[in-house]
């Protein structure tokens, strides 16, 4: 199974869809989607770690990437590793790991997410979630 695609249904933001047989995977496949539109070669071990909650796993979901979104600026460092150490249908926990942004492994500058087109549905093979990136 794919963890991730991008989608060209849209040519001003960037969006794409994230696979995974269970939470934790789409989850993790999402964020990793996000951060290859963000950053690329990033391998830095710096860790943080991160608490979501929403409603039900859409909110979820799409608190989780806002809030990694959040993270870079605030932290100032790029990601490129998401070890979910609990998730629930309303709350996860991560540890994120990364290093300090530096410009040339920067790529596209993601302001925020938006809800044009956003799902998140449970499948017969799993979860999938489409996300749109206002950059």
């Amino acid at each position: 199974m794919e963890k991730y695609k991008f989608l060209d249904e849209i040519t001003s933001d960037v969006m794409f869809e994230a696979y995974g047989s269970d939470l934790r995977e789409v989850f993790v496949n999402a964020a990793e989607a996000l951060f290859t539109v963000i950053c690329h070669n990033v391998s830095g071990n710096e860790e943080r770690e991160v608490s979501v909650k929403g409603k039900d796993t859409d909110e979820l979901m799409f608190n989780w990437l806002q809030e990694l979104i959040a993270t870079v600026d605030i932290e100032e460092m790029f990601f490129w590793r998401f070890e979910i150490l609990e998730i629930s249908e309303t709350a996860l926990r991560a540890k994120i790991y990364g290093e300090p942004i530096t410009r040339e492994k920067g790529e596209t500058v993601v302001k925020s997410l938006t809800l044009h087109k956003y799902k998140f549905e449970k499948t017969s093979d799993g979860y999938i979630t489409r996300i749109s990136c206002d950059i």
